[in-house]
């Protein structure tokens, strides 16, 4: 009975790609996570909404130590965050990372963006990583602008360079921090479409989002963040249609009729 239990065990353990334990991080007096108890599985695509201030986006950060948390741990693939140092480097190659703002080199061409930490992290070398690169930026639809420089593509397009550079690490998973909200309406669904493909090639995925349209059809599920707390999580079908806490059907009667 005992060894059916371990080997269970160890079923679920290899199937937990990122798992959250009463993490708790203050910035200040503001305890912006409150004990946060999260697990994100192999292959599982989660958005997680909420309010402004709710701590998303520092839930997000914590995960590839962008920020430091006060207590409570965080493994990736069953080992804790490192402190510093190349175990740092080597995790933030696991888990990439979007953000807002495109934070591409603005000196280098599409193509030396996509292919620098391959070359300097992974060690991969100079023709390997440039052919990776061009692959990838076709995959994201803006192969034809390797040659060109970051000012002269659209937000749209450089986000989705952005989305190929942490790609070519190869993540385990992938982060993205309201990849959407700095750019222009009618480049957002370039983004997005790039970002439900992802998903459909079962890449493990945290999306802070204000997008609902996506949290609707690429998630496997939702978590509500409210006051630096999880709130309620469901999947995305009944979160919409029947949230069971007060404080998302108050959101989402704020968001959905507008």
């Amino acid at each position: 009975m005992t060894e059916v239990s371990v080997a269970e065990e160890d079923a679920v353990a290899t199937d937990e790609l990122v798992v959250l334990k009463s993490v708790n991080k203050h910035f200040g007096a503001l305890h912006v996570l409150q004990d946060i108890d999260l697990t994100i599985a192999r292959g599982e695509v989660v958005v997680v909404i909420g309010p402004s201030g709710s701590g998303k986006s520092t839930l997000c950060r914590t995960i590839n130590r962008l920020e430091t948390v006060d207590s409570g741990t965080i493994t990736i693939d069953g080992r804790p965050l490192p402190q510093e140092g190349r175990e740092l480097a080597r995790l933030r190659a696991d888990v990439g990372m979007v953000f807002q703002s495109f934070n591409l080199f603005a000196h280098k061409t599409v193509l030396e963006n996509v292919t620098l930490a391959q070359i300097k992290v992974r060690r991969a070398n100079k023709q390997q990583a440039q052919e990776k690169a061009r692959a990838l930026l076709d995959r994201v639809g803006v192969g034809a602008q390797a040659d060109k420089y970051p000012a002269q593509l659209s937000g749209g397009q450089q986000q989705r360079v952005a989305i190929a550079r942490a790609l070519a690490m190869d993540p385990k998973v992938m982060l993205f921090d309201e990849p959407t909200s700095a750019l222009d309406p009618e480049m957002i669904n370039e983004v997005l479409e790039v970002m439900q493909q992802l998903a459909r090639d079962g890449m493990t995925m945290i999306v802070v989002t204000h997008e609902m349209g996506f949290a609707r059809s690429a998630a496997d599920r939702v978590v509500f963040m409210a006051d630096g707390r999880i709130v309620e999580q469901a999947v995305p079908e009944q979160f919409f249609s029947n949230p069971r806490s007060d404080r998302a059907k108050d959101f989402l009667s704020k968001i959905l009729h507008h």
